[in-house]
């Protein structure tokens, strides 16, 4: 008995669970699908650096929701409904986080790049750094050795030349 009761309340659940679900509406104010792609990849990069670096943006007064609807042009609304309704059709979503994800993607390759490319403009100038000191060291010990050779050359009070580093002449 207990089993059937059981069963009649996972079917009653299952049944209310299953209601009409009704397209949202379309927003007064759609946007493009480039334009909601622009919006996610703003969020998600915006995202990143706030969980890296909170205290920045505190320091700053950024809210970072704030700067992404001011730097799009829209409101909070307006992204609620775009949303909605862009997520209600599962396929177009999806299609808009691939284009989201390429753009993340190819946002991080060019910052990759560009680290690299200064990573090796750095490492040429420190090689070129060294380089300069080892030959101004060499410079400073051809100089020393200059000025030690010719002080040993000086005559001496008697007329001589003074001895040799090693005593001789």
């Amino acid at each position: 008995m207990k089993d059937k009761g059981f069963t009649y309340l996972l079917l009653l659940l299952f049944l209310s669970s299953c209601y009409d679900v009704k397209k949202p509406e379309k927003p007064d104010r759609l946007l493009t699908e480039s334009e909601m792609v622009t919006v996610l990849v703003d969020m998600a990069i915006v995202s990143s650096a706030k969980g890296i670096n909170k205290k920045v943006f505190e320091e700053n007064g950024i809210v970072p929701d704030e700067y992404i609807y001011k730097k799009n042009n829209i409101d909070s609304m307006t992204f609620v409904k775009n949303n909605e309704y862009y997520a209600f059709n599962i396929k177009k979503y999806g299609e808009i986080y691939a284009k989201v994800k390429d753009s993340l993607t190819k946002l991080r390759d060019v910052y990759k790049a560009i680290e690299d490319k200064e990573g090796k403009e750095k490492a040429t100038k420190d090689s070129i750094k060294r380089e300069k000191k080892k030959a101004k060291g060499d410079v400073l010990s051809k100089k020393n050795e200059y000025k030690a050779i010719k002080k040993a050359e000086k005559p001496n009070e008697e007329g001589g030349l003074k001895p040799g580093p090693k005593g001789e002449n």
